[in-house]
């Protein structure tokens, strides 16, 4: 197609579509718990900070997405009996978010596989350059919240 010659020089195009191709990984090797990477990094984020509680604002502050996001994300993982919510007693506009036992276990099973992805990303590509390509990206990403 005549549009090729512009995708193969687009940043823009190429890390969309790496994104794209992220997300079907993650999925692929999320699907034993059947979480998505939302769900994954939620899991992962409240086991990390335990015994502290987390409130889902500092979540989707942390993840550069909505609260309406995290709270379907959150919904789900609730529903699955991964996480529960409590009214926080300092706010009562707002909820702090603890794993549950099983959630303890999952959110195990998921650090351990996102960390496969990272060490087969580290072999593959090499930490430096791994390290450079994040610099770039996060160069790139910066550049777009200005316009």
């Amino acid at each position: 197609m005549r549009i090729d010659a512009f995708l193969r020089e687009s940043p823009m195009f190429a890390v969309n579509r790496a994104a794209r191709r992220f997300e079907a990984l993650a999925s692929r090797v999320l699907a034993a718990d059947s979480l998505g990477f939302l769900e994954a990094l939620v899991l992962a984020a409240l086991f990390f900070e335990a015994p502290r509680q987390v409130k889902p604002s500092q979540l989707a502050e942390t993840f550069a997405t909505t609260r309406g996001n995290l709270s379907h994300c959150i919904s789900s993982l609730e529903a699955k009996g991964l996480l529960q919510r409590k009214i926080d007693p300092q706010d009562a506009r707002a909820y702090l978010l603890t794993l549950k036992p099983h959630g303890k276990r999952c959110a195990l099973r998921v650090i351990a596989a996102l960390d496969r992805m990272q060490k087969e990303f580290e072999s593959e590509i090499g930490k430096s350059n791994l390290a450079e390509m994040l610099k770039s990206i996060r160069k790139l990403e910066a550049r777009a919240a200005i316009r």
